[in-house]
């Protein structure tokens, strides 16, 4: 029984069922998906029910889109144009998919092997950011108190407040686990910048490349930066290869099988 990671799904129903398809995956191999499993792509609503019928097969952890359908859904935000949720959000099952999504994990942390969306800060230990972790899901988790971080959790400028009844610390761990990708060298999140690693603005790192990052020693599996493409290090593995988005950024589906390192690789098919 292997462990396969899987990019950014991004609502690219027909990619994953034909890569699922390939004779590298064995019927109980476990399958890793890094967030993101809706949104921008066309099948949102096939993609969640797939994923949610596979039962403890699968482990999800939470993107930002994922938290934006969550938003959304609850009333805490409102559709963007580039949204493809329209489906979804009509969808008779909605509240059922809505609940399984909410309860899955924005942190997983598995023999040396660390899932996340986006990413971790540097001065964070694996243990602290699953400390963390853990606390920000109750939030989420909680109708009462996740409202204040679906409506803020996308930061839009410094000067922000913060929303009534949120704890920093937890909106925080929400904001970097789904959306950090550069930070600045004190370790500071840096938000809005989308493009290739190497164009990044001056001053700034890659999250997994900030000086002294505590969890180094660890292998961190995430997605997200579809400009970074597909990236595998010791400490780093990442694997959003654009399936939604321009093939300028890759336009494919991506999996590797932690136990060797195999890459399987799909164009996108949606």
């Amino acid at each position: 029984m292997a462990t396969w990671a899987i990019g950014d799904v991004h609502g690219c129903y027909r990619s994953l069922r034909r890569l699922l398809a390939r004779r590298a995956f064995g019927p109980r191999d476990r399958l890793w998906f890094v967030g993101d499993l809706v949104n921008r792509g066309p099948r949102s609503l096939e993609t969640l029910r797939f994923v949610a019928d596979l039962g403890a097969r699968a482990t999800v952890v939470l993107g930002n889109h994922d938290v934006h359908f969550l938003a959304v859904a609850a009333g805490a935000a409102k559709p963007r144009p580039q949204d493809t949720l329209e489906r979804l959000l009509a969808a008779p099952d909605l509240d059922r998919l809505a609940a399984d999504l909410r309860g899955r994990p924005l942190l997983v942390s598995e023999g040396g092997t660390v899932l996340v969306h986006a990413g971790l800060l540097s001065p964070w230990t694996v243990s602290d950011a699953g400390r963390r972790a853990r606390r920000a899901e109750r939030s989420l988790r909680d109708p009462d108190l996740a409202r204040p971080y679906l409506e803020a959790y996308r930061p839009r400028k410094s000067s922000d407040a913060l929303p009534r009844g949120a704890d920093p610390g937890v909106l925080e761990t929400i904001r970097v686990m789904t959306l950090v990708r550069t930070v600045a060298a004190d370790g500071t999140a840096l938000y809005g910048y989308t493009g290739p690693l190497a164009e990044r603005p001056a001053g700034s790192f890659g999250w997994f490349d900030a000086p002294g990052r505590r969890s180094a020693r660890a292998r961190i599996v995430c997605g997200h930066w579809a400009a970074l493409g597909l990236l595998v290090r010791d400490d780093v593995i990442a694997l959003d290869t654009g399936c939604a988005w321009s093939r300028a950024w890759g336009g494919a589906l991506t999996a590797i099988r932690l136990d060797d390192l195999r890459i399987e690789q799909v164009d996108n098919l949606d």
